[in-house]
């Protein structure tokens, strides 16, 4: 009776119990609170002690039997503040009309091959389907594949993400601790993948019509960053148009890439114009700084522009960097606002515009302070980039 009371949540005694199972007609006998049944031939059911405390369960009623909200003690679970879920990116990625697609972890090789440029995919010994037989290592296939069933479908405008592990072949050992390197020889990244095709806004009156472009996607990716900043440079990936598409580094590591789909590949898969394409390591999307608060202040600013020439293939990103590094101060912001090339700059040089904006928080800046900041600016372009101050 003690056993069939904790199972059920309804006291029993041992009459209750005897009377039920004489109902049963289950043979049984009774010694000092705990029954001995013997089920008949026919009770193929009655194999278990819960078997029969279902019986009784029945017999007594199960409207009878009281529900009762489980009690427990609650603790808060103190959350790190130097880190999200990935809730909290998919929130982001829907905020800007990105819908969640959930795909196969396994794919045709051949996406493997043209999208990845990868020759050795790792292959399942027993597929569901012939063309579903090795593991992905990247999701921008599945993504593609979600963007032409729904063009198919005379649907224009296409928004998809996806997080998922992706698969590939590592040298590590295995480390339990880590569900990437759960498997010794094999590396299992989560990651944060999307795609956008079609006009970047829907069709209005307000605004005009435009296909999405790298710009529009980037601007997505650097909202799934905030709050902080990523450098963006030209990379060289198999599946992705070699002109417009660039890695992602974050705090000096790389943690994806964006670009529009390869020319070769969009043509094959008989696409009007080429989508853009994202992944990114979900984890290092995970970590956040934590932020750091300042002094607003109250005194006018003084903003000056700083034109200066450089050789073509210093980037801008770099330029910006070194000037975070070895900036006065008074100096709170630092932008690119123009690019010029051509006319008496000579080949193989630009001319870039930055527009500095000068602040203290305990007094107004005098123009010397800010004429002294301002070549301390010009003289680290010139010593690092050779760069001239244009007239």
């Amino acid at each position: 009776a003690v056993r069939a009371s904790k199972i059920i949540g309804v006291h029993f005694t041992d009459e209750q119990i005897t009377h039920l199972l004489r109902r049963l007609q289950l043979p049984h006998k009774r010694a000092e609170g705990e029954f001995s049944v013997t089920p008949p031939s026919h009770r193929f059911d009655l194999e278990i002690e819960e078997d029969l405390v279902e019986e009784v369960a029945r017999l007594h009623g199960y409207e009878n039997i009281p529900s009762r909200p489980p009690k427990a003690e609650l603790a808060m679970l103190r959350a790190p503040e130097r880190r999200r879920n990935l809730a909290e990116l998919k929130r982001v990625l829907v905020d800007r009309e990105y819908f969640e697609v959930v795909n196969f972890s396994f794919v045709d090789a051949q996406w493997e091959r043209d999208f990845c440029g990868n020759a050795e995919p790792i292959a399942l010994e027993n597929p569901i389907a012939a063309q579903l037989e090795v593991m992905r290592s990247s999701m921008i296939g599945s993504l593609v594949a979600n963007l032409r069933f729904n063009l198919a479908r005379k649907l224009e405008r296409v928004r998809v993400f996806e997080a998922g592990r992706c698969f590939l072949r590592s040298s590590d050992g295995e480390d339990p601790g880590d569900p990437a390197k759960a498997l010794p020889g094999y590396y299992q990244p989560l990651r944060l993948a999307g795609l956008a095709y079609g006009p970047v806004a829907a069709e209005q009156w307000a605004v005009p019509t435009r296909p999405v472009d790298f710009y529009d996607v980037k601007g997505d990716v650097e909202a799934l960053l905030v709050p902080r900043s990523a450098r963006f440079a030209p990379i060289a990936h198999p599946g992705l148009h070699p002109g417009r598409s660039a890695g992602i580094t974050v705090d000096e590591v790389e943690i994806g890439w964006i670009g529009e789909l390869h020319p070769r590949w969009q043509q094959k898969c008989d696409l009007p114009r080429a989508p853009v394409l994202f992944e990114l390591d979900a984890e290092a999307l995970c970590r956040v700084a934590v932020p750091q608060y300042r002094e607003i202040s109250k005194f006018p600013p003084v903003i000056r522009d700083l034109s200066m020439d450089f050789e073509e293939s210093v980037s801008a990103a770099r330029i910006l960097a070194e000037l975070a590094q070895n900036r006065p101060p008074i100096a709170q912001d630092i932008r690119v606002f123009d690019v010029y090339r051509g006319g008496n700059l000579g080949r193989g040089r630009k001319s870039l515009a930055f527009r500095v904006v000068m602040q203290d928080t305990a007094r107004t800046l005098t123009d010397a302070e800010a004429d002294a900041a301002m070549a301390q600016l010009t003289e680290v372009l010139s010593a690092k980039f050779g760069a001239k101050l244009r007239a």
